[in-house]
């Protein structure tokens, strides 16, 4: 629905809600590094991509305990020591004496060089020069103790540099992937994931051809193998130029396989892989391929909270499309009360993403509805009360969804969340709160002929007040409740607290604001409150001349025959001036024929024969700079324009042509008139 203009049957309005600016729009969730950030989780309801990565530390032991979850950081510990210890050296210097007699000179040199570098290691750079020439050496021996010792040297060197390293330097560090020796293999997994944490690490790994040995890790039956090779491909699928090469590479199928491992770690990994190839349509759709959406349902279950928070995440990412929504509608029946027991129970990140896929799938009137009689309006309430914003930005953006669908209007109110939803107008400091309840306000009122008279009562419009004349009030905040007026305004119970709230004084500066929409609604509303004006000709004639040159003001200077007006906000000004006139107030009649421009404009526009060459092809309000304008309509059945689908719906020509029969109406009626 584009915007247009009308006191018209709000069915004629919005046949369809859901199709219209009253809805959040499915989103991705926001990202977060796990490997680096601190601070707790801030999610932006902007669509980004949520991924996150492993930090893999060489193996000391197996422990099935021995993980690490801190604010955001999640890196699995394989073993407790950050580097190689001088006991660990020792070791090595003394099994390769043991074999001294196998060794060619050149192997000794390099161990001893090693032994040597490892107690300086703090200052030296093993990816380049003499040291990688040194760790090189022991790769490609063919003495197993070496490469292992080689191996393991990456793993626990790249546990505390991931800087971006060469060619030459993963070149030895995937030929020990490819060796027969679990444990060898097992080090270089560990460093391509610690170095994996690296973008321009990432996408040299995929171009040097790392992902085949890793899938072929992935298939063993050994956990540790899986643990690494699963961990080392989360974080390679971070990169959104590896995606591609990943979905390609065969990797979907043992992913989702190993999703239901019986290894917790294993586990996290794989869901985090899984997680992290949902930020495109056409990835989702692979992984739907693979049957990644029943595992990631069954993962639901899982009593690890990490587990949870990556299936709905990555739940509510596929929520993103329409064909994902449909097929988790026909085959997952138990996905809503699953998210539900969340929202009641979870820690707060699980809380988060499971609202968040509620209002993803809320973009459909089947969950609309189920969501409500599953008991999802009892979790919302308390959730709104939060003092955590991404609880109450996550709650209200579901709510605006749920609110859309019509049968929906009366449990919401009567769950007792109206005064709720009208106090976070004003003592919700986030912009993004201030948005979701406004428009979700706004779909109450839309969606019934009932009463409204509560929404009034409730103290509605003296919080929409205070955020109008709130100079601190962003301008997205300030067009959200100056479109809501434009909706409460075609409500019969609602239109004079508008009236006698002294909106329309500060409607009218916004009529000069170089904001495309908040000037285009600001005029459309004061259009529809033109339509009241047999019954509230005195406050429109009080606001004639006042404040800032009054309604007269923004009339003259938007009639003015001036090229560089645009003839859709000339449109609405004409429509205006003839609801005005249609009155039957001496006042106003009084008023508008007796200026001293408005109707000789009027009679100019009228007299237009064609459409001057590139007027309207200059117009902000033809491009698609106006997709989403939130306005009602201003003109009556059908008879202004956008009376149909709206102004940007029609050719240059016909928005033209529809100015000039308003004008032509305004003049004729002026005729009719005895003066």
């Amino acid at each position: 629905m584009q915007p247009s203009l009308a006191t018209a049957n709000m069915n004629d309005i919005y046949p369809s809600m859901a199709a219209h600016c009253y809805y959040v729009p499915a989103n991705i969730t926001p990202a977060y590094e796990q490997h680096e950030q601190e601070q707790p989780i801030e999610f932006d309801m902007s669509a980004n991509d949520v991924s996150f990565e492993r930090k893999i530390v060489s193996k000391r032991g197996r422990d099935a305990e021995d993980y690490e979850t801190t604010g955001q950081r999640c890196t699995y510990y394989r073993n407790s020591v950050s580097a190689i210890s001088a006991k660990r050296t020792k070791a090595v210097e003394s099994q390769v004496r043991e074999e001294e007699p196998l060794l060619a000179d050149k192997e000794r040199q390099a161990v001893n060089m090693l032994v040597d570098l490892f107690e300086r290691r703090a200052t030296v750079s093993f990816y380049e020069g003499e040291p990688l020439k040194a760790l090189s050496t022991l790769v490609y021996s063919h003495v197993y103790h070496l490469q292992l010792s080689a191996a393991t040297a990456f793993s626990e060197i790249s546990e505390m540099d991931t800087r971006p390293v060469t060619r030459e330097a993963l070149e030895p560090i995937l030929y020990l992937l490819q060796s027969p020796h679990i444990d060898v293999q097992h080090g270089a997994s560990a460093a391509l994931g610690n170095l994996a944490v690296n973008m321009d690490n990432k996408l040299l790994i995929v171009r040097m051809g790392g992902l085949e040995p890793l899938i072929r890790q992935m298939l063993s039956p050994n956990i540790d193998a899986q643990i690494n090779s699963v961990g080392c491909i989360t974080n390679l699928a971070t990169a959104e130029e590896n995606k591609m090469q990943i979905a390609k590479s065969g990797a979907l199928l043992p992913l989702t396989r190993l999703a239901r491992s019986r290894d917790l770690r294993v586990q996290r990994n794989a869901a985090g892989a899984l997680l992290n190839m949902t930020h495109s349509a056409e990835h989702r759709q692979q992984l739907i391929g693979a049957g990644a959406v029943p595992v990631l349902v069954e993962l639901l279950g899982s009593d690890d909270s990490e587990l949870q928070y990556y299936a709905t995440t990555a739940l509510s990412n596929i929520a993103v499309d329409e064909s994902g929504r449909q097929l988790l509608w026909k085959t997952q029946p138990v996905l809503v009360d699953a998210l539900i027991m969340f929202v009641n129970t979870s820690t707060i990140k699980v809380q988060c993403q499971a609202i968040l896929t509620l209002r993803n799938l809320a973009s459909d009137d089947q969950y609309q509805t189920q969501i409500v009689e599953k008991g999802g309006l009892d979790s919302l309430l308390p959730l709104l009360q939060s003092e955590y914003d991404p609880l109450v930005i996550s709650a209200s953006a579901c709510l605006r969804n749920l609110s859309i669908h019509p049968s929906n209007e009366k449990p919401i109110l009567e769950s007792g969340i109206l005064p709720c939803l009208v106090s976070l107008i004003t003592q919700s400091g986030n912009e993004e709160v201030q948005c979701h309840v406004i428009s979700a306000l706004r779909n109450l009122v839309a969606n019934n002929e009932a009463d409204k008279t509560p929404f009034a009562n409730a103290g509605l419009f003296d919080h929409i007040r205070a955020v109008l004349v709130n100079p601190a009030s962003s301008e997205v905040v300030v067009g959200e409740m100056i479109a809501a007026l434009n909706v409460f305004v075609l409500d019969e119970s609602l239109w004079p607290y508008i009236i006698d709230g002294g909106f329309l004084e500060l409607l009218i500066p916004l009529t000069r604001s170089q904001n495309v929409e908040l000037q285009y609604n600001a005029c459309v509303t004061i259009s529809s409150l033109a339509g009241k004006a047999s019954e509230a000709s005195d406050r429109l004639a009080q606001v004639w001349d006042r404040p800032e040159g009054g309604l007269q003001s923004y009339l003259a200077s938007f009639l003015t025959v001036d090229e560089g007006m645009d003839p859709v906000l000339r449109s609405v000004a004409l429509w205006t001036v003839l609801l005005l006139l249609e009155s039957d107030s001496p006042d106003l009649v009084r008023l508008v024929t007796g200026h001293p421009s408005i109707i000789k404009n009027i009679d100019k526009i009228a007299s237009i024969d064609s459409l001057p060459e590139g007027e309207l092809r200059n117009s902000a309000y033809t491009t698609d700079s106006l997709a989403g304008l939130r306005s009602s309509r201003g003109f009556m059945d059908g008879e202004g324009p956008g009376a149909d689908d709206g102004p940007l719906d029609e050719s240059d020509d016909e928005i033209y042509n529809r100015m000039i029969t308003i004008a032509q109406d305004v003049v004729s009626l002026v005729q009719s008139l005895d003066i």
